[in-house]
């Protein structure tokens, strides 16, 4: 084995753990993948020999590369408050795939990622490093570029925030039960119904990106959110049921096959709290999605019927 294999297997055994910081701080699989590339090329021009802990120096390159593209990011946006929704993690309807499960470890939903990119470059870093990680702020205000006094503070305005991200029932069984209801009012087009399944503050988000800005939005209120399922249920008979970071969901298609939208539900005491919605093409093109598309509408009906929006 050369040095470089063994440098190359040594950075194999924590790459697992370099993509699921990234993608909590990115909430993009492509970008996360970027960093942890990025990581690696740092790694095989440095002198490793002088790296006496090998994941936490790797686990910093990593976190200065996601710092910079979040301030890249919020840099390029026209416009900061527009609705985005980060890349999903789509597993089959009853298990996560183990690779999606090193990334997400602990339930790491589309609403939490979503409170998460509300938060400024650095805050983000540092919630993320200490509260998930537990990086010493010492360590982690080095990455930021403050004192570490002014890092606990940018980890504590950030955990506040986080606080308001819903949290998931447990029962997944549970859980499958108020969507697949939902679902079928979706389909059924009853208002009065989908009422009843909607929390009153329940919240929709949806990312058309640059190719579908009309499905770009965020609507708040059951009574919103149901009369938007109702004005689309026709698609409701074009899905495939799917695990969405680890909540209930699933993948809307068009008739000739492609991906239409992923979409996540989180139902929390009983009702649904939040809708999730990616209908970007370019973005939905970069997803491993074909093999959920095998069975088609009216096949098995309890794998259809999701909702995409707009």
């Amino acid at each position: 084995m050369t040095e470089q294999d063994w440098l190359a297997e040594r950075f194999e055994s924590h790459r697992g753990h370099l993509r699921a910081v990234a993608y909590r701080m990115l909430g993009s699989v492509s970008e996360a993948d970027d960093a942890v590339q990025e990581a690696w090329l740092r790694l095989s021009r440095a002198d490793a020999g002088d790296v006496d802990n090998l994941r936490a120096w790797l686990t910093t390159v990593v976190s200065r590369v996601s710092l910079n593209m979040l301030r890249s990011r919020r840099t390029r946006r026209e416009a900061p408050l527009e609705p985005s929704v980060a890349d999903p993690l789509v597993s089959s309807d009853v298990a996560f795939d183990p690779e999606h499960e090193a990334i997400l470890g602990d339930s790491l939903g589309l609403a939490l990622l979503a409170v998460l990119d509300a938060l400024s470059p650095a805050e983000r870093v540092a919630f993320v490093l200490h509260d998930v990680f537990g990086v010493p702020f010492d360590q982690i205000a080095r990455i930021v570029g403050k004192s570490p006094a002014a890092t606990r503070q940018l980890a504590s305005r950030a955990r506040r925030r986080v606080r308001v991200a819903p949290v998931p029932d447990t029962d997944l069984d549970g859980q499958w039960a108020v969507v697949d209801a939902f679902l079928a009012a979706s389909r059924g087009g009853d208002f009065h119904q989908l009422l009843e399944l909607l929390d009153p503050d329940v919240v929709l988000r949806s990312d058309g990106g640059e190719a579908r800005p009309a499905l770009g939005m965020v609507l708040r209120g059951a009574e919103a959110v149901a009369a938007q399922a109702f004005t689309y249920r026709s698609f409701a008979e074009t899905g495939t049921r799917a695990l969405i970071n680890g909540v209930p969901g699933g993948v809307a298609w068009t008739a000739d096959g492609r991906p239409f939208a992923v979409i996540s539900l989180t139902v929390a005491g009983g009702r649904i709290v939040e809708l999730d919605i990616l209908a970007d093409p370019e973005r939905l093109a970069r997803l491993d999605l074909a093999r959920l598309g095998g069975t088609r509408a009216g096949a098995d009906p309890p794998q259809r019927g999701l909702p995409p929006a707009g």
